[in-house]
Parts: C-alpha cells; structure tokens; sequence
C-alpha cells in the first residue's frame, strides 16, 4: 500500500473515496503484508480471539488506498491507520471509532485524525524490529518467567513510580513476560502488547524497571529474555522507543533490534460533532456507494 506526502492545503473540491468494511483475514493480511513490521501490532489482530474483537476498513480514491483498525482488548481500544492520509480521513469521516482509543500512525496522519479527534500525550517514536538471524541475547542476569499468579508483585512494580497499574492475571497468561528478581523482589520486567503465533509476529512493550534499579542493565535481561522466548513461534519481534532514550535504544540495538521507521503514538478522543455526524455521512455514503457496487462513497476536502 503506497503512502504519500499529503499537500494538506488541498483543492478546493473535494475528491471521492470509496469506503468498505474488511471482514476476510486474507484480504486484511495482503494489506498489512508489505508493512509488517510498522503494522505488526494490527497483524497480530488476526490471531483467533482477538479478529472478533476488531473493525476494519479500507479506502481508494485518487490520492491511493488507506486503512483503518478499531479493535478492542483488555487494556483499552486502540486505533491504528496507515496509507493514504486522505484516504484515511475518508474512513474516519464515517467511522471514527471509539470514544477513547490508543493511536498509532505516521506523522502524515495525524491532520487526518485531528479531522474527527483530538490528541493527548502524543509522542513521536521509533519502532525497532529483530528476527530471529539478528536478534543477540544478553543476559546479565537471569530472567524468569511471569504468569498470571504473579500479578499482584507485577502490578506493584508497575506502580512504583507513582502511577498505579490494574494489569489482571489474563493479560499476563495471554502474552509473554519476564523479569528480574532481586533480593527476592520482581525489580524489572518485560512482556508484550500483542502476540499472534498463528501471523508469526509479537510487539514488545511494558519494559519496566523499579526506579531504585535502574542504570544495571535488567531491563535489558528481561526484555532479552523475552524476545527470546517469542522468536520461538514468531518471525517477527518489534517495539517502540522514546527516540530521545539514548540508553534505551543503544541497549536495543545491542540485542539485535534495528531501526524500522518512526511513528507516533497517542491518546485519540473523538470530537462530539464526529460522533454525531458519523451515522447521517454514512448513510448517505451508502446510498450514494451504491452506483459503485456497494461500499460508501464519501467526499474528502482537506
């Protein structure tokens, strides 16, 4: 799916996209394929247990093709777009998803989103990938795994600096995790936002270490540990990085971690107007979708 630089001072008329709703996994898949380290996140969605839980759209137009993900898990819903800025806006016009969701996009985007939500906390990351042929373990300490019987030690860690956690024992079992322990005490630790064996492909997140720890290289043995336990089953391992965390990604790419692009992440939240105008632009689309054969036929000025 090719990406463009959207000139978003654009023509006065506006421009036709065709929307529709996405339901098969192959036809999802040969979309996100070509990108599959930037959309590792929305290709473990496919995984069994999580696709009933998710939306799909996508859109072509003149400026080319986009997509958009809604899905909804334990943590919280998430939104991710990717190809075409104005196709992506397209999409959104008519289903802007949730009323709270975690966003995850290219800085091309972020116009098209502010169309329908506005941002918080949003900050520009890089995202890292390693395979199984790049990927070099270190361990300075041992790891051990964490299952869902540790909860109540992990959310404690987690909580440490001062912004308590409510992590439950399923979304523990339901990925990998591992940590350091000290003395006795869970000091860091190291899981995943998603996992999917069945599309080979996991996104490391909730690395973590207790504030009086840190600077002793357990953060990386956690999160060595488990990469190395999800290159078992899958081909690709990724995750984002604070670019200005110097120490982070040097101790990343010591792993085997390689730099793969830049993102941003945010905190999207629906605008009341998008929420409200969503269903009468949709309906019309539809109607006017139908000399298309089908899907929604929306217009875009941007």
């Amino acid at each position: 799916m090719a990406e463009r630089e959207l000139p978003w001072a654009a023509s006065a008329e506006p421009r036709q996209y065709l929307v529709r709703a996405l339901r098969g996994r192959d036809a999802i898949r040969e979309l996100l394929q070509p990108q599959r380290e930037h959309a590792a996140y929305a290709l473990a969605q496919l995984e069994p247990g999580l696709f009933e839980r998710t939306r799909w759209f996508t859109a072509e137009g003149p400026g080319g093709q986009g997509l958009v993900t809604h899905s909804r898990g334990g943590l919280g819903d998430a939104t991710f777009v990717m190809g075409d800025p104005e196709a992506v806006a397209a999409i959104l016009s008519i289903e802007p998803g949730p009323a709270r969701s975690y966003l995850s996009c290219r800085l091309e985007h972020v116009e098209a989103v502010r169309t329908v939500s506005s941002l918080s906390n949003s900050q520009p990351m890089l995202r890292m990938a390693v395979t199984a042929a790049t990927f070099q373990p270190r361990e300075e300490v041992p790891a051990v795994r964490l299952l869902g019987i540790d909860i109540r030690r992990i959310n404690q860690l987690y909580g440490s600096d001062g912004n308590p956690t409510y992590y439950e024992s399923g979304h523990i079992d339901a990925g990998v995790y591992r940590g350091v322990v000290i003395s006795g005490r869970l000091v860091a630790i190291a899981g995943t936002h998603a996992v999917s064996p069945r599309e080979r492909v996991a996104v490391v997140g909730n690395v973590f270490t207790h504030p009086r720890h840190r600077g002793q290289g357990y953060a990386t043995s956690a999160t060595s540990a488990a990469t190395e336990a999800l290159l078992e089953t899958c081909e690709t391992v990724v995750l984002t990085v604070d670019p200005a965390n110097g120490p982070a990604v040097a101790a990343y790419r010591r792993l085997g971690y390689r730099d793969s692009g830049e993102m941003i992440e945010a905190t999207a939240t629906r605008r009341d107007s998008a929420a409200l105008l969503a269903l009468p632009r949709r309906l019309l689309a539809r109607v006017r979708g139908r000399e298309r054969g089908g899907g929604a036929l929306v217009s875009v000025r941007l």
